[in-house]
């Protein structure tokens, strides 16, 4: 391992972590990447001497322009969720070879005003828009080789935003499209 450098572990997964930011209402960040109709959370790679909680707030100061004390962690995910990429986005030429990604979630609560978010404070900003979003909402709009991992952050950390159960979710295909 090389100092400060993202590592690919042994299995072939990237270790990341994503981040779900909450507000007093109980919605969600949910980010547009730049340029694309895509959506997602902030997330990013863990470099090799970082613990997964200094990774999640440099991802969150580079990806959303917010600072530690902006935020209250609730919580993380107890074991990596990961994910396989498709085929297609395998870098085959690339060693060690990355199949997928390893995940630690954190489940954060914005103790600051919207304004306070900011977007483009990087050289490469990940975001041109955001909006909050309900609860389940981000399982039918992220990208389909996702969805499950995103599935299993938000039923795990759910109890943290909604000590009373979580709403219901509404019904939907994205499992049977994720199994395509």
């Amino acid at each position: 391992m090389l100092y400060g450098f993202t590592v690919i572990d042994s299995d072939g997964f990237r270790p990341n972590v994503g981040i779900i930011l909450c507000n007093d209402h109980q919605q969600l960040f949910w980010g547009r990447r730049v340029g694309q109709n895509s959506w997602q959370f902030p997330q990013g790679g863990i470099k090799s001497a970082e613990t997964p909680e200094q990774a999640m707030f440099r991802e969150l100061r580079e990806e959303v322009g917010l600072e530690p004390h902006q935020v209250e962690i609730l919580g993380a995910t107890d074991k990596w969720l990961r994910y396989r990429l498709p085929k297609r986005f395998i870098r085959r030429n690339s060693h060690p070879l990355c199949i997928g990604q390893k995940q630690r979630w954190f489940m954060l609560r914005v103790l600051c005003k919207e304004s306070d978010f900011c977007l483009d404070d990087c050289d490469k900003p990940e975001f041109d828009h955001w909006r909050w979003v309900k609860y389940w909402q981000p399982l039918h709009e992220v990208v389909y080789f996702k969805r499950r991992v995103y599935e299993r952050a938000l039923e795990e950390l759910a109890p943290l935003v909604f000590p009373d159960g979580a709403p219901v979710r509404q019904a939907g295909n994205f499992l049977r499209q994720q199994r395509r």
